[in-house]
């Protein structure tokens, strides 16, 4: 049964893209009162007050202390002192949720930093994104049609998983359940090494002596694969360090199929060339046909 979501008071510790976005959508969406910011830099909160994505600007994680639903959307290396400085300032009910892209090392953090409050810690992340950052990148459609996967533990308060399932979803999202583990295997796949690609190839021609000629005769087909290579790099550094397990398999197994390229190449093997375009061609339209 679908759960009623009202919050009287929400925090979001971070209030960039998602964080200020899922402000202004459930802002919207009318499931909330008041919204407190909190964040590393003053001039950020400042905007986003201005920007109508919070409306009241917290000095420090004390004043958290009454929030019904707390939302910590930070680079992940963050979240471990994040979730340490707000512990002690949570009521007995509040629930904690966080929006990385990475899950097993935010979840381990949870459990070290919260104690008995780690029944109302959902771990969550939402699948959207730009290249674009801060308050005014904040758009309150940014979540409508997209995924959230949240990952739930075996001592997760299934209350708090409902309500912050009904979160998103009043941000018009669509949520799936998942374990962590699983998540951050799958993520690294499909996440997190391509942006390690883009950002190889981009930072391997910015270093030629003519790379302006590269850039200048650069047209759709590069500017698609490297769009992510505009992403934050204190973000991505984060993300690949707190999955560098998965991630290493992931590249590793990218880099075997890149050595068959090689090889193909190498003899002139116009049929292996063929044959993993091919596949890979396939792959792609049925992925679009059922996306």
């Amino acid at each position: 049964m679908p759960v009623s979501l009202y919050i009287h008071r929400l925090a979001i510790v971070g209030t960039g893209l998602i964080g200020g976005s899922l402000a202004l959508a459930l802002k919207q969406a009318d499931v909330v009162d008041e919204v407190v910011g909190l964040g590393r830099r003053r001039e950020t909160l400042e905007q986003a007050k201005a920007l109508g994505l919070i409306d009241v600007i917290a000095d420090s994680s004390a004043q958290l202390a009454g929030a019904d639903v707390v939302v910590i959307a930070t680079p992940v290396a963050q979240m471990q002192c994040v979730l340490r400085d707000i512990a002690p300032h949570l009521g007995a009910r509040a629930i904690v949720t966080d929006a990385g892209s990475t899950k097993c090392d935010v979840i381990a953090a949870a459990r070290e930093a919260l104690g008995e409050k780690f029944s109302r810690f959902v771990a969550g992340h939402p699948i959207a994104g730009a290249e674009s950052n801060g308050p005014q990148a904040a758009r309150s459609d940014l979540f409508i049609g997209r995924n959230v996967v949240l990952c739930p533990e075996a001592k997760t308060d299934p209350a708090a998983a409902d309500t912050v399932t009904a979160l998103w979803q009043a941000a018009g999202a669509q949520v799936v359940r998942m374990d962590a583990g699983r998540h951050d295997r799958i993520f690294a796949a499909v996440s997190h090494l391509p942006h390690l690609a883009a950002f190889a190839l981009v930072d391997e021609l910015a270093a030629r002596p003519q790379a302006e000629d590269f850039f200048r005769y650069a047209a759709s087909g590069f500017r698609d694969f490297t769009r992510i290579a505009g992403s934050s790099p204190e973000m991505w550094r984060d993300i690949a360090l707190a999955n560098r397990e998965a991630l290493l398999a992931e590249l590793s197994a990218y880099m075997n199929k890149l050595g068959e390229i090689a090889a193909a190449l190498e003899n002139a093997d116009a049929a292996a060339l063929e044959q993993v375009f091919s596949r890979a061609s396939k792959a792609r339209r049925n992925w679009k046909e059922n996306e």
